[in-house]
């Protein structure tokens, strides 16, 4: 990570990693925030499930994440494809082995690897698969830069908070 980022300035190295930045907030600023989460490494695998076309992934691959799409079915029998970035080659396999091709599913066992693979603190996903959205001590903005719901108390997600704030806040000033 740069001194840069760091500081929580997140202008680029390069004028290319600039433009790339730009544009995936142009497409949305939740997927500019989650692929600038997912390169300072506060998230080992993110994913988008909304459309993006094949000029986008490039801007991915210019911010130094890997990308990967996955076709996954939804209940009513539809395809629909999911957008996969991640720093590691070995999130995107597993992400792939585990969902290309396969029902999305909300089962205990799929939400506890996914929060694995997304990097939520345990003991959120297994709060989340007891009671969904059950009241926490955050605040309605601390909770808001999460992608995660938190659990009461949670200490992983109270030293989480300070750097995707400062990602987050350095997004919106870009």
């Amino acid at each position: 990570m740069s001194n840069q980022c760091r500081q929580g300035d997140l202008r680029p190295e390069t004028p290319e990693f600039h433009r790339s930045l730009c544009a995936l907030k142009e497409i949305d600023f939740e997927l500019a925030y989650l692929a600038m989460l997912t390169r300072e490494g506060l998230k080992p695998l993110s994913r988008w499930e909304k459309d993006l076309a094949e000029g986008d992934l490039k801007l991915f691959q210019r911010t130094g994440l890997i990308t990967k799409q996955v076709r996954r079915i939804v209940k009513t029998g539809r395809e629909i494809v999911e957008t996969i970035f991640s720093r590691t080659p070995a999130y995107i396999e597993l992400y792939e082995h585990a969902f290309s091709n396969t029902p999305i599913d909300k089962s205990a066992g799929t939400q506890q690897f996914e929060g694995f693979l997304f990097g939520y603190p345990p003991c959120c996903v297994n709060q989340y698969i007891r009671k969904p959205y059950a009241p926490n001590n955050l605040t309605q903005q601390q909770q808001k830069i999460l992608f995660h719901w938190a659990c009461r108390d949670c200490k992983i997600t109270a030293s989480l908070l300070p750097a995707y704030k400062r990602i987050y806040d350095s997004l919106d000033r870009c």
